[in-house]
């Protein structure tokens, strides 16, 4: 496959969102609801849908509790979803390195 080819981005990783979930859970190990919507800036809604995909993917795990009353979820980063975040990463990385520089002629 090229290295070009679009379909060697794993999609569920490329999301917006889901890159940036799993960024912060690849420096925390672990973070409750709250907080990914603070860090990642955005809605409960569209949070708990990107949480699920990836649960869904095996690249979290979502721990559900009930914590003084209030339901409490924590995201945590599975080993699976390190690698694959990592692989996601290297290959990113492989695309950078191949374009060339801005004042490069092309």
């Amino acid at each position: 496959m090229s290295l070009f080819a679009h379909e060697s981005l794993e999609e569920v990783i490329h999301g917006r969102a889901r890159l940036a979930i799993l960024a912060f859970l690849s420096t925390v190990g672990k973070a409750d609801f709250v907080t990914l919507r603070g860090e990642i800036r955005i809605s409960d809604g569209n949070l708990s849908q990107h949480l699920k995909k990836l649960d869904d993917a095996g690249y979290i795990q979502l721990d559900k509790t009930i914590s003084a009353g209030k339901p409490r979820t924590i995201a945590r980063l599975t080993v699976t979803g390190r690698d694959a975040f990592y692989d996601y990463l290297d290959h990113l990385q492989s695309l950078l390195n191949a374009v060339p520089g801005r004042g490069a002629q092309g």
